[in-house]
C-alpha cells in the first residue's frame, strides 16, 4: 500500500491537504536521511555523553532550516489519539515548519464539529503552537495558509520563548486535552510543569525520541515515572521511541 493510501486510511482530510502533507514529509525525510544530519545528531549525543555539552548557538544555526518533523506514522498515531479522546484544546511545544501541527489542527477541527453537532452549542477549540525561530514560524504559517480552512483557523501560534509565551493567560484554555513535546530536551520538563495545572484528567502527553535520547530526557522521564505526579506511562516502539503519558491524578 502506498504512503498516500495509508495516510487516507488514518487521517480524514481533503486531497489537497493529503498532498501537501505527503510533500512536506518527503522533504523532511530527505533531510533526516542525509549524512550531514545523521552526523549532527551523533555529534550532539557524543558531546552530551562525554562532556555533558548542552545546546549551542552553532547547533541553532545548523537546525534553522531543518524540518525535524514528527515522522508520518507518529503523526497518524497522534491524530488518532486526539480524535479518539475528543481533544479540542492541544498545546504543541516545538512547531518548527508546522507539519505535526497540521495533524493536530485537523483533529481539533473535526472534534469541535462533532461536539457542536452532538450538543447544538457553540463549542470551541484550538491548537496552541509554539516556535522560537522567526524563520520557522513564517514557514509554518505559509504551510497552514496553503492547507486552508481545514487547518489554518484552528491554530494559534505563540512565537518566542515558550517558557514565556505559554504563561500568557489571554487565550489559554482552562483545560488542555493533549500536549506534544517535540522540542530541545532541557525544555521538555519545564514546559510540562507550566501546562500540568491545566491538564484535564485523562489528558495525553506525547514526547518524541525518548529512547534514542533517553539520557537527555532524564528529568522528564523521572518526573512522569514518579507516581506522585499523577501520570501513567508507556513508550511506543516507533523510531527513536515515542513516550505516551496519561494524566490520571488521584
Amino acid at each position: 500500500m502506498s504512503p498516500g493510501a495509508i495516510a487516507q486510511q488514518a487521517v480524514v482530510a481533503s486531497p489537497r491537504v493529503h498532498e501537501l502533507l505527503q510533500k512536506l514529509h518527503r522533504l523532511s525525510e530527505a533531510q533526516e536521511a542525509s549524512m550531514s544530519q545523521i552526523f549532527f545528531y551523533l555529534k550532539r549525543l557524543f558531546a552530551f555523553y562525554l562532556f555533558r555539552s548542552e545546546w549551542s548557538a552553532a547547533a541553532d544555526d545548523h537546525m534553522r532550516d531543518k524540518f525535524v518533523s514528527l515522522e508520518q506514522d507518529k503523526c497518524h498515531m497522534m491524530y488518532l489519539l486526539a480524535r479518539s479522546s475528543g481533544a479540542r484544546n492541544i498545546v504543541e511545544a516545538g512547531t518548527s515548519f508546522g507539519v505535526s501541527t497540521m495533524y493536530l489542527a485537523l483533529a481539533v477541527g473535526q472534534n469541535v464539529a462533532d461536539a457542536r453537532a452532538a450538543s447544538g452549542h457553540a463549542v470551541t477549540g484550538k491548537v496552541i503552537a509554539t516556535e522560537n525561530e522567526p524563520t520557522k514560524a513564517a514557514r509554518a504559517r505559509s504551510h497552514w495558509k496553503e492547507a486552508g480552512d481545514e487547518i489554518e483557523p484552528w491554530i494559534e501560534l505563540r512565537e518566542g520563548n515558550l517558557l514565556e509565551t505559554l504563561r500568557v493567560e489571554e487565550g489559554m484554555p482552562d483545560q488542555i486535552d493533549m500536549l506534544l513535546l517535540d522540542i530541545w530536551t532541557p525544555m521538555a520538563l519545564p514546559t510540562l510543569e507550566i501546562i500540568r495545572p491545566r491538564l484535564r484528567k485523562g489528558a495525553i502527553v506525547l514526547a518524541d525520541n525518548t529512547i534514542m535520547a533517553k539520557p537527555l530526557f532524564k528529568e522528564l522521564l523521572d518526573y512522569v515515572h514518579d507516581t506522585a505526579n499523577g501520570f501513567k506511562t508507556t513508550t511506543m516502539p516507533y523510531s527513536g521511541g515515542l513516550l505516551m503519558a496519561v494524566y490520571l491524578p488521584e
